[in-house]
């Protein structure tokens, strides 16, 4: 899955505007304090039912790394952007300067699109076990500070399936990203039963972000993807789940889904229907039909990030179809760098909108928390 040529009138622009956001981001970076310092003051709350939490005691799920071989294979292949912002620098002291700043105390990493599916077979392994090893490290020498989600070589199966083995029976991660849909496949297709079956056996929590989908493939609109594009690609695949019966299958997997489940909370009421209509009989007869039913606990089970998302509409939406025990905390750096100039240790002021100081405590640290073990025995 690529991103748009570059060679056309909207990628000229795209890298053009992302020219721009980058230096933008890099000016607020510099602004941050040094890693180490204390946070400021919280600031008074605004308007809406909720304080702000003291302290640094957020726990971030929706957070990203590019370790410097992966950042150089997605640049050297032209991956300049991603999703339509520009590919940005990562490190660990410009991670820990970030959390410091911003009352975050520990992030838990993961690749965003186009993951390693972009390298061919043997060098999508190798950057996988890059990838997951350099995470694993972090534990080592900043043990209080990061987790990690497992990057897989998909589509490869039988590859995926050997990292999984390594990646959390090895080295310990704390759970897996998978992307919304690999070439054009999508999370819930047959073609993924043996790793999500495997998944299902480990209990796994499997962080789930959007791909960009080939510029061929849909519309031309001047919105760099991760404005809609992202959102509607996290919705195809919690449908697709849903709808194929793969969380009635595997119900020991909790699915996490990016940036408030894109538009799913939306759309909860319509994918029913298909038990209802003659859609339902599309489906293979050994993935089984959902009911109303199935696809109401379906979307109820999964987890929503509050990653770009963390605002009443989203968040209101999410409440209609799960309870507050599966919002969790999610700021999307180093792509949302430019979200985060302003002064201040509140990355979400907009929740306090919608929830309490209690319950945004909940949502930012004990409901992450309780999903990774691991990452909760070291941080308490």
């Amino acid at each position: 899955m690529s991103d748009l040529p570059h060679d056309s009138a909207f990628g000229r622009r795209s890298l053009l505007l992302g020219a721009g956001v980058a230096a933008a981001a890099a000016a607020g970076m510099a602004a941050a304090p040094a890693v180490g310092a204390a946070p400021t003051p919280a600031p008074a709350a605004g308007p809406g039912p909720g304080a702000v939490p003291e302290g640094r005691y957020r726990v971030d799920l929706h957070a990203h790394f590019l370790p410097p071989e992966y950042r150089r294979a997605l640049l050297e292949r032209g991956h300049f952007t991603i999703g339509g912002y520009p590919t940005p620098e990562w490190s660990v002291e410009a991670a820990l300067a970030f959390m410091d700043r911003w009352g975050i105390q520990a992030q838990v990493l993961s690749t965003s699109d186009p993951g390693v599916g972009f390298l061919p077979g043997p060098e999508a392994r190798d950057m996988a076990r890059y990838c997951n090893t350099f995470a694993a490290e972090l534990f080592d020498s900043h043990p209080d500070r990061f987790g990690a989600f497992a990057t897989l070589p998909m589509p490869d199966v039988p590859a995926s399936l050997a990292e999984i083995d390594y990646a959390l029976g090895t080295l310990g991660l704390d759970g897996v990203t998978l992307l919304s849909a690999y070439d054009g496949v999508y999370l819930g297709d047959p073609r993924f039963e043996p790793v999500m079956a495997e998944l299902n056996r480990r209990g796994a929590f499997v962080f789930v972000h959007p791909a960009a989908i080939p510029a061929d493939a849909k519309p031309t609109l001047p919105l760099p993807d991760f404005i809609a594009e992202f959102t509607f690609d996290t919705t195809r695949a919690a449908s697709l789940m849903i709808a194929s019966g793969t969380l009635q299958r595997y119900p020991n997997i909790r699915f996490q889904l990016s940036h408030a489940g894109g538009t799913l909370p939306f759309l909860a009421p319509r994918l029913g229907l298909a038990s209802q209509t003659p859609l339902g009989d599309l489906w293979p007869d050994e993935l089984g039909k959902p009911s109303i039913l199935d696809v109401d606990a379906g979307v109820r089970s999964m987890f929503y990030d509050t990653a770009l998302s963390a605002a009443p509409a989203p968040m209101r939406a999410v409440l209609e179809v799960t309870d507050r025990s599966h919002i969790v905390f999610g700021s999307d750096w180093p792509f949302s760098q430019l979200t985060f100039l302003g002064d201040g240790i509140d990355p979400a002021p907009r929740l306090s909108e919608v929830f309490t100081a209690d319950e945004r405590y909940e949502i930012e640290r004990l409901n992450p928390l309780a999903q990774l073990p691991r990452l909760g025995g070291v941080l308490g």
